[in-house]
């Protein structure tokens, strides 16, 4: 069954008006037709409302709601990913997988070993991009929610980001005892919100790592081999996943 998302205001009582690109889409490329059944969700409540599909117009396509599920595909827990910026392709993977696994949202940080370095310009076209992939991973896994790209942030800004949150972890390849890993993440309780710091492709500067210590995130380590950025923020979602579900 094929899904599509709409602003709260679309869903108008009985009736769901779909607009935008998702119109040519169903009509020209899905090929759907009258009387079709759809999931429909609004990216803000969690709710799935089943609809057919009542009539084709130039620019929209009306459906018909017929029942709400209410039951949440979402976590417990809000979990944020603070991604240390890497070369393109690979956040873009980052970001369609992080959104497959259950993030709120990706908050690409401007670290001092990052190789790629985005000015106001190429940052927004960035964003435009990620946020892009971030709506279609959320269709594809049927997401109850579409996450968030924030604009990038330093270092600094992304401590200060996390302040309020109430798990924050940093994996560092210096950290030992996977027993205190396995002790922290066990320990996250559904409701509590987490942040996650990786580094880009040449990791964290020890300055960094140090002033993130001093917020208060805890040092993590994933184990005996040194995986790439675009596997250990993945790697840390699944088990948050395997842990809060």
């Amino acid at each position: 069954m094929h899904q599509f998302f709409v602003e709260p205001s679309q869903i108008q009582d009985k009736k769901i008006i779909i607009t935008g690109s998702d119109v040519n889409h169903m009509k020209n490329v899905l090929r759907m037709k009258i009387g079709e059944e759809i999931a429909v969700k609004n990216g803000v409540d969690g709710k799935e409302y089943r609809c057919g599909i009542e009539a084709f117009a130039q620019d929209q396509v009306v459906c018909s709601l017929r029942f709400v599920r209410e039951e949440g595909v979402e976590l417990p827990s809000k979990i944020y990913l603070f991604q240390g910026i890497p070369k393109a392709d690979k956040m873009e993977l980052i970001v369609q997988k992080a959104v497959e696994l259950g993030v709120f949202e990706v908050i690409p940080v401007a670290v001092k070993r990052c190789v790629v370095k985005l000015d106001e310009k190429k940052a927004q076209a960035k964003i435009n991009r990620w946020q892009g992939i971030v709506e279609a991973a959320a269709k594809q896994c049927k997401r109850g929610i579409i996450p968030v790209v924030r604009e990038p942030m330093t270092m600094k800004e992304a401590v200060a980001y996390a302040r309020e949150l109430d798990v924050k972890l940093i994996p560092y390849e210096l950290a030992e005892d996977m027993a205190h890993t396995k002790k922290k993440i066990g320990a996250i309780r559904p409701g509590e919100s987490v942040a996650v710091f990786i580094g880009p492709e040449g990791g964290f500067e020890e300055s960094e790592v140090a002033e993130a210590l001093a917020a208060g995130i805890e040092p993590i380590t994933l184990g005996k081999r040194i995986l790439r950025t675009e596997t250990a923020g993945l790697a840390v979602l699944s088990w948050l996943m395997y842990h809060l579900e």
